[in-house]
């Protein structure tokens, strides 16, 4: 497992998180950012600021719903959303970033693609979301041109919609879509092997303990997610008792992205652990 996963694992599991330099083997590397290694040391979630003041409101209240959701439901509980620029922070400590796709925002430097790449390559998770799920297919503007502007130079590898047998569909809850406040649109991560091997920029697989490095997808999480400061729901989804439910499903998903962000392929893993442990009994008795 890469240090970043071992690193959050560690912090989950109440281990304390050491963040100097000396501690990460960087000698005598500068002092990290004392916001962004208080957000590494209680998991905060990270959205990129995108300079759209209503996008960016929305995605900090989307993962203030989130982190509410996984304090409730499971033993991560994550500190407050922490916002970052990208041509400024350093992403070194952090493990996920949750990036809002608008037309308007500044393409970033050349040096905040590098530690965008190094953070990707560490281990880091990108959820790119164009939040256009509600007309996307449909012939209106959407926001793929943005998005491949803006993640043209990052080093990901070939994508493909989630399959249902995905890791991301039982890492915690069992799912069968990922809706947010729209549905019915997929889910694209890193495709998988083919029988000849790899596919190019499959190293990632190894890299990352299975975890896709970017997610994408239209369905407006943040949206889904979002509550005020009473934890009130902010936006509203569909209609009735069918909106409830797409809210609560869209909750479900993002418990489950934070948990496959933070284990990998655990619970893919321990499908094979009824198979392993019978060959080992076999093995023992000296049976074939």
């Amino acid at each position: 497992m890469i240090r970043r996963r071992a690193l959050v694992l560690a912090a989950a599991l109440g281990a304390p998180l050491l963040v100097a330099g000396a501690a990460l083997g960087q000698g005598d590397a500068p002092a990290p950012d004392p916001r962004l290694a208080a957000a590494a040391n209680q998991l905060a979630l990270a959205h990129v600021v995108t300079g759209d003041e209503a996008v960016d409101r929305t995605a900090a209240e989307g993962l203030a719903g989130l982190s509410l959701a996984l304090a409730m439901r499971t033993t991560v509980e994550p500190g407050p959303p922490v916002a970052v620029a990208l041509d400024v922070d350093d992403l070194s400590l952090l493990t996920f970033l949750y990036w809002p796709v608008t037309d308007t925002q500044p393409q970033p430097s050349p040096q905040a693609y590098v530690r965008l790449n190094r953070f990707l390559r560490a281990g880091g998770v990108i959820l790119f979301d164009t939040r256009d799920g509600d007309v996307a297919g449909l012939g209106a503007p959407d926001g793929t041109a943005a998005l491949r502007r803006l993640a043209a130079p990052l080093d990901v590898p070939p994508l493909a919609p989630v399959p249902q047998d995905h890791v991301l569909t039982r890492s915690f809850y069992l799912l069968e879509d990922f809706p947010g406040r729209w549905v019915g649109n997929p889910l694209w991560a890193e495709a998988p092997a083919n029988p000849a091997g790899d596919p190019a920029g499959g190293g990632f697989r190894r890299l990352n303990d299975g975890v896709s490095p970017v997610l994408i997808g239209a369905n407006a999480w943040a949206e889904a997610w979002a509550v005020d400061d009473r934890g009130l729901p902010v936006y509203a989804v569909g209609r009735g008792y069918d909106g409830e439910r797409q809210r609560e499903m869209a909750l479900r998903f993002g418990i489950n992205l934070v948990m496959y962000v933070l284990t990998g392929n655990y619970k893919s893993d321990q499908v094979h652990v009824p198979a392993l442990l019978d060959r080992l009994g076999r093995e023992s008795e000296g049976r074939p």
